[in-house]
């Protein structure tokens, strides 16, 4: 016999419900296993006791799971994620509860197959449909021409779920209007909305946006009643907000740039709120409405490029990627064909395709999720114009000022003019976001995850520390003196690195590009330490040529003649997507094929740029190194080490992003020549915490004493092997860290060349036993901020 489980909100409904079924079944009975309620015996469903269930009653004839209302439907699927039975097929039947589970179990008895109980168990209110006359279920009436439409986004936390549709469903029911509601994201309805049962199958969730409609007398007011409820959150958003009862905090102020800074708060303005749909556009109206589109999206565009075009490097380069999402021709004919179709006004079309996209982009994670605020930003300014309303962005100021926003977007981060806005506090983000890498670059102090940042009121006085991580409101003369002196000396490197016991350490920089070497030379680096090579295939539909490879890499080794330059070969994958590489959507990108793995489907890319490598190698005198960015075994590095010597690589390395490549580094040096870590992927690994997000930040914070401990595996070894451990992430860029990080063992670091100064400034000013005992003292620490005060008190920082 097949196995049958019920999973119910109510303990007492589901044992009510078996005990009538099993008056129903004389003789033997199918194994029957209840899943209701929450650990705590109230109302709800658990996705573990579920799957417990269906091991208990599993058999190799199958298992039927019947379920109730709305969330019982998630939490069963989620339960069949969690189990695994080869050769059991489990089936979540749609199958009305308390019939299904007396007509199913009745055939069940009988020895029937699964798909015959659950077609019983389906088709089980026939009976009593064909008694009391009913007709078949009608599909709902399309929207009728002339009817009243609203665009709604939820906001509660857990969508249209059965609370929210009772309550829409008990609130229109005076009124007199008929009302559909759709989901624009998934596709689904609309659905009439006299069913809570019906509206739960919108799988409406936070953030989706959803189409109400609405014909008859009192269609305005049915409308303005949904309108109340989706704003209110229906009453569920004071509970959302509310902190847990207990873990850690977000754990912020994390200072991601270093530096100080005091002055007057000045807030960014609080986005755009979503506009109002209202009644379609008359036909006759649409196209107009829709060029409207194109000339605002123009005008955004045109607007990002003509800042772009009075900065250079990195902001330029940002400000040109958000002019081309803001005219993308897809994006807007997918906002123009909303008002040609629907008729719904410029504004709302354009907000709900940005929303869509945003969506397409978070749900990717990585770096490409990293641009969700690039969207937002672009969103906001278009909206913006198409209403005719100022464009949301810094606001002007001729006097210093510390910036405090929400998250700030690239467009607005890469403008900042350092002159003028001194330093940066966001609520958002994390160490290794957007606006802590364009912080970096623009050397501004910065902080972010800081909880009560949007509490600040604007002419406040903070004082800004991004190297300790500290922020002070109202902070005493003798702080804003001792600050405002530090900032009239300029923070240089003279191109050595060293300790005050002359300890040598060098430092190096990241270059992402040829255009980002000016920077690099200028800081004065004693050579690159990471050079990313994916500009030359980002964008693109096949890969590069060994000789287009070969003249930009050239570009860069002529740039250090006589210096370090570690290339790092294609790291492809997660947040750097290849068309031509890796699949265009996987479950878990960070986890999936990227990096040296990308090499098991196209070996020939590797082939290739290392053969690029070593032709721009041979025409300059840069001492070329090469390292394998994801690696996690042995096998791997010397697979990697072969295939560079097969090319006369002579100096080869590889990344240390992942525990294991922690963990087996001492079997890793066998096959290589040096290590590099690579600290932002190897905090996101290690803690088993997303990179980009901001509530996780605490847990990516490279001061992790995990994280640590994790580097200190990597330093170890290299001791041991008396071969040279370095860093490339960005926890380089941290000065305090930078001398925690030389007392594992580091002997370069590697940063933006924003950070050398201050870095080198740092190190110059402890002696090398202080870095040792730094680090020790930190290792010893059990939370981030532990290891920041124990290593600032062995380094004298702050006394």
């Amino acid at each position: 016999m097949i196995g049958v489980v019920v999973v119910s909100h109510s303990p007492q409904l589901a044992r009510s419900a078996v005990d009538l079924a099993l008056e129903m079944v004389h003789g033997v009975s199918p194994r029957i296993s209840i899943a209701a309620g929450v650990y705590d015996g109230s109302t709800g469903t658990d996705a573990t006791q579920i799957a417990a269930s269906i091991a208990e009653v599993a058999s190799p004839d199958g298992v039927l799971v019947l379920v109730d209302l709305g969330s019982a439907v998630l939490s069963a699927g989620l339960a069949l994620e969690l189990i695994d039975l080869p050769g059991v097929e489990v089936r979540v039947t749609s199958a009305p509860f308390v019939e299904g589970l007396m007509a199913g179990l009745v055939r069940a008895a009988a020895g029937s197959s699964l798909d015959e109980v659950e077609r019983e168990a389906r088709d089980s209110l026939e009976s009593k449909r064909s008694q009391l006359g009913d007709p078949a279920d009608a599909p709902p009436e399309a929207p009728t021409e002339g009817e009243l439409t609203l665009d709604l986004r939820l906001r509660n936390p857990s969508g249209l779920h059965i609370r929210p549709a009772s309550m829409i469903v008990l609130a229109l029911t005076p009124l007199d209007a008929t009302v559909t509601i759709a989901n624009l994201r998934t596709g689904s309805g609309p659905r009439l909305a006299n069913s809570p049962t019906k509206l739960l199958t919108l799988a409406a969730q936070k953030g989706d946006i959803v189409r109400v409609s609405a014909s008859g007398t009192q269609a305005r007011e049915a409308l303005d009643t949904v309108r109340g409820m989706v704003a209110d959150g229906f009453g569920e958003l004071e509970q959302a907000t509310e902190p847990p009862a207990s873990g850690p905090s977000r754990g912020g102020p994390i200072g991601v740039s270093p530096g100080r800074a005091v002055g007057p708060v000045v807030r960014m303005p609080e986005p755009l709120e979503s506009p109002h749909g209202g009644a379609p556009l008359p036909g006759p109206d649409r196209s107009g409405a829709a060029d409207r589109i194109d000339a605002a999206s123009s005008a955004v565009a045109q607007s990002l490029r003509a800042r772009a075009s009075s900065v250079s490097g990195e902001p330029r380069a940002v400000l040109e990627a958000a002019a081309t999402l803001a005219d993308d021709p897809s994006t807007i004919s997918e906002a123009r064909a909303a008002v040609l179709e629907r008729g719904e006004s410029p504004e709302v079309a354009v907000w709900s395709t940005f929303e869509r996209l945003a969506e397409d982009f978070a749900s990717q994670g990585g770096r490409i999720r990293e641009r969700v605020a690039d969207l937002h930003d672009i969103r906001n300014r278009v909206v913006a114009q198409l209403l005719g309303r100022e464009i949301p962005g810094v606001p002007a100021r001729t006097e210093p000022f510390v910036l405090v926003a929400r998250d700030l977007a690239p467009a607005d981060t890469a403008l900042l003019d350092p002159a003028v806005c001194v330093a940066i506090i966001t609520r958002e983000g994390g160490p290794n976001s957007h606006t802590a890498i364009l912080s970096r670059s623009l050397g501004l102090p910065a902080l972010v995850s800081v909880d009560d940042a949007l509490d600040l009121a604007n002419g406040t006085i903070v004082l800004v520390d991004g190297t300790a991580g500290t922020l002070t409101v109202d902070p005493t003369e003798a702080q804003i003196s001792e600050v405002r002196a530090q900032a009239v000396a300029v923070v240089e490197f003279d191109g050595v690195g060293h300790t005050s016991d002359d300890h040598r350490v060098q430092l190096l920089a990241n270059v992402g590009s040829p255009a980002s070497v000016a920077g690099a030379i200028s800081a004065a680096a004693e050579g690159v330490g990471l050079f990313r090579t994916e500009f030359l295939f980002l964008d693109r539909s096949e890969a590069p040529s060994v000789d287009e490879q070969a003249s930009a890499y050239a570009e860069v080794f002529a740039a250090f003649p006589g210096k370090r330059v570690i290339v790092r070969t294609l790291d492809a994958g997660a947040d750097k997507p290849l068309a031509f590489v890796t699949q265009a959507k996987e479950t878990n990108p960070a986890l999936g094929v990227r990096g040296y793995r990308t090499t098991w489907r196209r070996p020939e890319l590797l082939e290739d740029q290392l053969a690029a490598i070593a032709l721009a190698e041979s025409a300059h005198r840069a001492k070329v190194e090469v390292m394998a960015p994801m690696i996690d075994t042995p096998d791997e590095a010397a697979d990697f080490a072969s295939r560079c010597a097969a090319h006369g690589l002579s100096m080869v390395g590889v990344m240390i992003e992942t525990p294991a490549a922690a963990i087996t580094a001492q079997e890793i040096f066998a096959s290589v020549d040096f290590v590099s870590l690579g600290t932002n992927d190897l905090a996101q690994y290690t803690m088993a915490a997303d990179r980009e997000s901001a509530d996780l930040a605490l847990l990516g914070d490279p001061w992790q004493p995990a994280v640590l401990r994790m580097m200190r595996l990597a330093f170890d070894a290299g001791a041991a092997a008396g071969k040279p451990v370095s860093v490339c992430g960005e926890a380089a860029s941290d000065p305090m860290l930078a001398a925690v990080l030389v007392g594992l063992g580091a002997s370069s670091l590697s940063m933006s060349p924003r950070a050398l100064g201050h870095v080198s400034q740092l190190l110059r000013g402890v002696t090398f036993d202080e870095c040792r005992d730094a680090a020790a003292d930190a290792l010893d620490a059990s939370t981030p901020q532990g290891a920041r005060t124990a290593a600032a008190s062995a380094l004298r920082i702050g006394s």
